[in-house]
């Protein structure tokens, strides 16, 4: 990336600008939420286990309902995110809720800086790595923050569907991490027909990529899984094959849309 780009103000501008969109959207269904529904899927659920009583550190939480709806399930949790006004929101919608979550507003690399803590569980899901350059760095911090034994869950989308481009027609992106991205969109994905505009800068990051990242900075792999659906209709032509399972229509199952994985500390 080129040294003139401020890309952690410019990415913290781009989700300032979108969140009082996503709070309002039907996407997130805040009203929904605020009546007990849980934003945590299938996916993440069979892997998180029984949270009662456990220690969470939620990286990368926007405006703050998995944080939540973690603590909901007996966890005492702390979610970091970019965004100041994803922070007030999450704040503000922890108090209605009655929620005893903790937000901290922070890059993800400067977290050391900001809290002196261990956990029993890292966690971090849907869309988070593609607006971090370094998936060394990420690994280290995650590293910090757990403790001897501690559990690492990661939900991610799957890197192929990140090569397509935005209508799924054609190849636009690289696989790897060649450079950054940096492009202007209008609306947004809870709401594609929002009266916004922002400017964001991301990256592609390959499966070997993070993977690799994990391993060189003491964390092993457990469990590792890839699924045919995504949780969420935030792509251009997914259709709904089953209850809360989409896919993007023309491609059908023939591509991998999002992958897990439990890493560990060593003990």
């Amino acid at each position: 990336m080129k040294p003139e780009f401020n890309y952690i103000e410019i990415n913290r501008n781009s989700w300032n600008n979108r969140t009082q969109a996503h709070v309002e959207s039907e996407f997130y269904d805040v009203e929904g939420f605020k009546k007990g529904k849980s934003s945590l899927n299938e996916i993440e659920l069979s892997l998180l286990g029984d949270c009662k009583g456990q220690k969470i550190l939620h990286l990368q939480c926007h405006f703050g309902q998995d944080t939540i709806s973690l603590s909901r399930l007996g966890a005492e949790v702390t979610g970091v995110d970019l965004s100041d006004e994803a922070i007030r929101n999450a704040k503000q919608l922890a108090e209605e809720t009655g929620s005893s979550a903790q937000f901290i507003c922070c890059d993800v690399y400067d977290l050391p800086n900001h809290l002196n803590e261990k956990f029993d569980v890292v966690y971090s899901s849907y869309g988070v790595i593609g607006w971090l350059p370094d998936m060394d760095k990420w690994a280290q911090v995650i590293q910090t923050f757990l403790k001897p034994g501690g559990k690492f869950i990661f939900v991610e989308f799957h890197p192929v569907v990140w090569m397509f481009d935005d209508d799924f027609q054609k190849v636009g992106y690289n696989y790897f991490n060649r450079e950054a991205i940096v492009e202007t969109q209008s609306g947004t994905y809870a709401d594609k027909t929002a009266d916004i505009t922002q400017s964001y800068v991301c990256w592609n990051h390959s499966l070997s990529e993070v993977v690799s990242s994990l391993l060189q900075n003491g964390l092993s792999i457990k469990q590792f899984q890839e699924f045919d659906y995504s949780p969420y209709a935030c792509f251009s032509h997914t259709i709904e094959f089953e209850p809360n399972k989409y896919r993007i229509e023309h491609l059908g199952d023939k591509i991998p849309m999002v992958y897990s994985l439990v890493a560990t500390t060593t003990v």
